[in-house]
């Protein structure tokens, strides 16, 4: 069976985790667990579990089966699982990652809940252009020929639109086909381009530099609390974020911890790109040694600031984008409406 492609959703993620890590905290030995999960299982969860049935009868360990389903559990997981099998810890990690998954699944949440906005008001625009394009332009376009009044350059161009839609509707829906596949393709193939693009942007930038310090101090936190040493967890929270500026940060920290020196002072070098508050919480966790709650704390502090601030952006969107889609509309209206009113003119002045 190919894994590589293999996908979950947050629910069945959770799902799996919790259940799996209440049957082993019940002291059920894992092949039993895992044939208990598959009675209830159904689609790719049943499927994952078949292969983790497979891999457990034949003395493979839960992170090397858990390996090859990149695209469910990232390197950060398979390395905390790895710790925790090796400690015998793996229920009570089981249930640290559940939470994990649940907060991922609801900060995803937030910021789909930001976009839906937008989202919305553009696909209503589109709406309401086609509308007018297919029914009403034509039917004035008629008018305006019959009459033979002189056209402005913005009506010429909507009758023309019009009248290619009208004259070509298979070519017109096979092109439109082609463009919302071609964009699928370039978000798939060059995902990492558009979101750099999308990071340049003023009022997404500071939102997303949130996003991905959030996703590296929590991702640091689980990896540290399951013992894992801090070199190696620098170097696997390097793929969590998505800003150049903050991967650069967090290999310039595991070069300065590799070179003995402090977390915070690593920190404090990228001080331009890490908060200072950050490098404040980072120090006292390293004179108390609880350097991970540290890294939870500063995870649940970014976790408030970035809902609080895609408050801030829905709040802000909303207007704009009302006010984008108002001048476009009237535009259209104006073009429309403008060679009436000189038509209305010409009969007043005979």
């Amino acid at each position: 069976m190919k894994t590589e492609n293999f996908s979950l959703s947050a629910n069945e993620k959770i799902s799996l985790i919790s259940n799996f890590s209440t049957l082993l905290t019940a002291g059920i030995p894992i092949l039993e667990a895992i044939d208990s999960l598959l009675e209830g299982s159904k689609n790719n969860q049943k499927k994952l579990l078949e292969v983790l049935r497979n891999d457990v009868a034949q003395g493979l360990h839960v992170y090397a089966s858990f390996s090859q389903f990149p695209k469910v559990f990232n390197s950060v997981t398979i390395q905390i699982l790895k710790a925790a099998e090796e400690a015998g810890t793996l229920e009570v990690t089981l249930r640290d990652l559940q939470d994990d998954i649940k907060k991922e699944a609801e900060f995803v949440d937030k910021v789909r809940g930001a976009l839906i906005y937008p989202v919305f008001i553009i696909a209503v625009f589109f709406g309401v252009l086609l509308l007018m394009l297919t029914f009403v332009i034509p039917r004035i376009s008629q008018v305006f020929g019959r009459l033979k009044v002189a056209l402005p350059l913005p009506t010429k161009i909507l009758i023309f639109i019009s009248n290619t839609i009208l004259t070509y509707k298979l070519y017109a829906l096979l092109g439109t086909i082609l463009v919302l596949a071609l964009l699928f393709f370039l978000y798939k193939a060059k995902r990492d381009l558009l979101l750099r693009i999308l990071s340049s942007l003023p009022i997404v930038s500071d939102l997303i530099k949130q996003i991905d310090l959030t996703k590296f101090s929590r991702s640091l936190f689980l990896l540290l609390n399951a013992g894992i040493p801090i070199t190696t967890a620098l170097e696997l929270t390097q793929d969590t974020v998505t800003r150049n500026d903050i991967k650069n940060a967090i290999i310039h920290c595991h070069e300065v911890v590799v070179g003995g020196k402090k977390l915070s002072e690593g920190f404090r070098d990228a001080k331009n790109v890490i908060p200072s508050i950050m490098i404040k919480i980072t120090e006292a966790g390293e004179h108390s040694g609880s350097l991970d709650r540290s890294m939870h704390d500063i995870s649940e502090y970014l976790d408030y600031q970035v809902a609080n601030r895609l408050k801030t952006v829905t709040a802000l969107i909303e207007p704009i984008m009302l006010v984008v889609v108002g001048v476009l509309i009237g535009g259209m209206m104006l073009s429309i409406i403008a060679p009436i009113y000189g038509l209305i003119s010409q009969v007043a002045s005979r």
